[in-house]
């Protein structure tokens, strides 16, 4: 594909746009595309590397060069692909690799700076109960296996297209009629079910994969006649599925062949071998040597998240024990808050072929097609996160098998000072009489929540359910920062600490932690920048400001002030340093200026300034920077980065030198070549001894260093500006920093202040407030599931931890978290783990699973399951934890299911 060039689009009338013209026509366009969504509409994927260099030059201009040609060769998977539909690589992730824009933008950026090559994709509308629009990013691509000479063609189509539309594709590019055609479910390489010509069903409903084989066979060739000589029927065509049950799931038919048949009452969890079909005798369980729940899950495409959680699931006891019984008179079909039992008929269908499969590894397709139906955002193939998964899935389950039909209203009480083994009792009645089943019965537990009002000190308790808990790592409770102090008096060098401080914290708290770092006196004070572009980005000068606002990746300064320097009727004076090197950027306004460093900032007063006043100034600053050998005063003198105490002026901390610098200025030339400068740094105004400068809010130059100034002043403290956090040196600290699961759920149960976004109304002030949010343990489950939040988030910034967190597998006791003392056992044991490798946007999940009678652990690997011992089951991997109470009857050995449930 021959990619156009600029000058194969003309601007109209040669017009040449600014950049904000850029930006606010890209905005008004994209508006427009959101509000008139509707399925079909075209969007094109564009790299994130060019298009975020678009955004810097519309957003910064005189920082930023216009991009070039739209690039998006690094993003598809050969750069040599000169089809009209180059395929993106996979596993790329939006806003990180790529993003997506309508096609009027695309359009726009087209005609504006040419490049590409295109990449379509349609706009698509899912979900059940509530729809949702979104970009197939990823088509669904399927292997076409010709019958006829097992050559192998790959299409592509939309997962929402229908298999009348597969059909039409097909025969269109193999030449075939319709009417000899006949297209199968081929998934493995083996033949399943033959997909219906005239159907409307999508390839997602009908269960096709991405990267999954179908079958062409032709009437009239030579394998068609193959396939038909042994039986004239449907039947012959479809093989048996030996891992697949002869037994009917909860409300539905068995889909052993294909067709439904009479079944008995009688329950087994193992397939017939006999050819009767008496319902009882003719029964075997696998062989001896054979045990249920060791079958693996095929991964249809980064579905091991889902896999792993599946595992931990078909590995509890009791939800095992529930879903391989009779379930059909639970089923909640009319529950507006369920999934018309679906997908509990679904879950159990895929429980009773993990149990009956031996070691045969099960494709959980026709699962993940109803999860998409009822939950688009687990639809398609990019990595999702397994407890998001459990947490839904949980949910759902109850939903659809919640006994109760109809929830009554229920206006619930205030506690009024009562005991809370009352209010908590009350409000678990309450909970049970709207929601009754087995997920509720054995997951759910409660927790009491307490809310004080910082002002008005009325306090709230109330009882909550919960399915899970999540538990914060205290790791995540802090962050470290590293930020450099610089000496606005000139008496010290520049100076970077490391201080750890709240993550959601504010302003006040870093200047607070760098504060004690450095040794700041009490008539001192620090104003916190960002560099950036070697210029102060912005100021954080408000104290309540969050520290969100900082990414691990900017360089932060505080400039060191005391109050004679910084006081009423003061002006900000931010010193610029530049080179002799050619810029990379066009020269600025004739003269070849590049800034480096990290700009010097202080307070002058707001009267009119000389040129020799600030180059006075500079002085100072500078002073610290002498090399050793361009001063024998501070070669003597100076140790570790301190000047002489004699030249140091107690009283004022200001260097007395200093003092006669200023002094002698305006008998001498400027030591420094000084430019007045604007904000953008464009336009430069040389300034001479005698010159005045007023100053304003903020009054910028630009000193210029010349061969002289380097080779008197060490200027590698002004370049060495370190980042925030650097992740780099965190990632070998974590198997050292372990922490315990009980510090986790400490800090999960500690008392908190609720974020602004929060915030609390308060009854008694009839306010919102930011309350003290206190939690604590009241009623613990059967089944007790824990959530590490490996995963964090804020609006700049995503993180992984793989901090090794040390849980107990036997003996768990939570009896001194527990508020509520009525005397039940809060011993635990580990039986399942659900596990996540590698960092954020892939990796790959994995699951631990004991089979408890056997008192054995096996790891469960998608479709590859092994033996493991139980040392290696703890890793900085385990994302999520689950436990059974020992003693509450989940201690029924799975395994022997089969033989107890007639």
């Amino acid at each position: 594909m021959r990619i156009p060039n600029s000058a194969d689009f003309m601007v109209e009338d040669n017009a040449v746009l600014t950049p904000e013209e850029e930006r606010s026509i890209v905005s008004e366009l994209t508006t427009e595309s959101e509000d008139n969504l509707k399925p079909g509409n075209l969007y094109f994927v564009i790299s994130k590397r060019w298009y975020t260099s678009w955004e810097r030059y519309v957003e910064q201009p005189s920082e930023a060069p216009r991009p070039g040609p739209i690039e998006n060769n690094e993003i598809i998977e050969s750069a040599d692909d000169t089809s009209s539909d180059p395929q993106l690589r996979r596993l790329l992730v939006e806003g990180e690799d790529y993003v997506l824009v309508p096609q009027q933008v695309w359009e726009r950026l087209v005609e504006w700076y040419s490049g590409g090559p295109p990449i379509p994709r349609k706009l698509i509308c899912q979900g059940f109960y509530s729809r949702s629009y979104s970009v197939e990013v990823y088509p669904l691509c399927l292997m076409l296996t010709d019958g006829r000479d097992k050559s192998i063609t790959t299409i592509r189509l939309g997962k929402q297209a229908s298999i009348r539309e597969l059909y039409e594709k097909v025969c269109a590019m193999k030449g075939v009629s319709q009417e000899k055609a006949h297209i199968w479910d081929y998934f493995g390489k083996s033949k399943g079910k033959l997909l219906d010509p005239s159907s409307n069903k999508s390839l997602e409903e009908s269960s096709l994969n991405m990267d999954q084989y179908i079958l062409l066979e032709v009437d009239g060739s030579s394998s068609s006649q193959t396939a038909l000589s042994s039986a004239g029927n449907e039947l012959a065509l479809v093989p048996l599925e030996p891992s697949r049950s002869l037994v009917t799931i909860a409300g539905g038919p068995t889909l052993s062949n294909g067709h439904s048949h009479a079944t008995t009452s009688k329950f087994s969890l193992f397939p017939k071998i006999s050819s009767d079909d008496n319902g009882c005798d003719s029964l075997s369980i696998l062989g001896k040597e054979e045990r249920g729940g060791l079958a693996g899950l095929s991964n249809l495409g980064n579905t091991c998240f889902m896999n792993s959680a599946l595992q931990c699931l078909a590995h509890t006891p009791p939800i095992v024990e529930y879903f391989l019984q009779d379930y059909n008179n639970d089923l909640n079909k009319d529950n507006p808050l369920g999934m018309r039992g679906e997908l509990a008929i679904e879950f159990g269908e895929l429980l009773k072929k993990l149990w009956s499969s031996g070691r045969n590894a099960v494709a959980p397709r026709s699962f993940k097609t109803k999860l998409a139906r009822f939950a688009p955002q687990f639809s398609g193939y990019n990595q999702h996160d397994s407890q998001e998964l459990l947490a839904f899935l949980l949910d759902g389950l109850h939903e659809d098998l919640n006994k109760v039909k109809r929830k009554p209203y229920i206006e619930l009480k205030d506690s009024d000072n009562r005991p809370d083994d009352e209010v908590a009792e009350e409000r678990w009645n309450y909970h049970k009489a709207r929601n009754d089943s087995v997920i509720v019965n054995v997951c759910q537990g409660q927790y009491k929540s307490t809310l004080v009002c910082p002002v008005c000190g009325k306090i709230s308790i109330t009882f909550d359910p919960f399915m899970y808990l999540s538990l914060p790592l205290p790791s995540t409770l802090t962050r470290q920062m590293t930020v450099t102090v610089f000496y606005c008096d000139g008496s010290r060098l520049p100076m970077p600490y490391t201080v750890t401080v709240p993550k959601h914290g504010s302003c006040r708290d870093l200047i607070t932690a760098l504060g004690t770092a450095c040794c700041l006196a009490a008539d001192e004070s620090l104003l916190l920048a960002e560099v950036y572009d070697h210029k102060i980005f912005r100021y954080f000068e408000n104290p309540v400001e969050s520290l969100n606002l900082i990414k691990d990746e900017d360089r932060i300064v505080a400039y060191r002030f005391n109050k004679m320097q910084k006081g009423t009727g003061k002006a900000k004076l931010e010193i610029l340093h530049g080179g002799q090197e050619r810029a990379v950027l066009e020269s600025v306004r004739g003269r070849d200026i590049k800034r480096f460093g990290t700009p010097f900032v202080t307070y002058v007063n707001t009267e009119q300034l000389s040129g020799s006043d600030i180059d006075a100034v500079i002085s100072g600053f500078l002073s610290p920077l002498h090399k050793v050998q361009a001063s024998s005063k501070i070669q003597n003198g100076r140790e570790k980065g301190h000047l002489p105490n004699s030249a140091v002026d107690k009283t004022s901390g200001i260097i007395s030198d200093r003092d006669t610098e200023i002094a002698e200025a305006s008998d001498r030339e400027l030591t420094f070549r000084i430019f007045l400068t604007d904000e953008r740094g464009l336009d430069l105004k040389p300034l001479l001894s005698d010159s005045s400068v007023n100053p304003g809010i903020v009054t910028r130059v630009l000193v210029e260093w010349n061969e002289g100034e380097h080779e008197k002043y060490d200027s590698s403290y002004l370049s060495n500006l370190p980042e925030v956090y650097k992740t780099s040196f965190s990632a070998k600290k974590t198997r050292q920093e372990a922490i315990s699961l009980f510090s986790c759920l400490e800090s999960f149960l500690a008392e908190e202040p609720l974020g602004p976004d929060d915030m609390w109304f308060c009854p008694g002030c009839k306010e919102h407030r930011q309350a003290n949010k206190k939690l604590d343990l009241w009623k613990l489950p059967d089944v007790l599931v824990f959530h590490l939040k490996r995963f964090t988030y804020s609006r700049y910034l995503k993180n992984k931890i793989d901090t090794f967190v040390n849980f107990p597998i036997n003996d768990l006791d939570l009896s001194k978290y527990v508020k509520n003392k009525n005397g039940q056992s809060y011993l635990y044991e580990l039986y399942a783990v659900s596990n996540h490798y590698g960092g954020l946007g892939g990796g790959h999940y994995t699951a631990y699973a004991k089979l408890i009678g056997d008192n054995k652990w096996y790891h469960f690997d998608d479709s590859h399951v092994s033996s493991v011992n139980e040392s290696e089951i703890k890793s900085s991997a385990a994302y999520v934890l689950f436990y059974r109470r020992v003693g509450s009857g989940t201690e029924t050995q799975s395994g022997e299911m089969s033989t107890g449930m007639d």
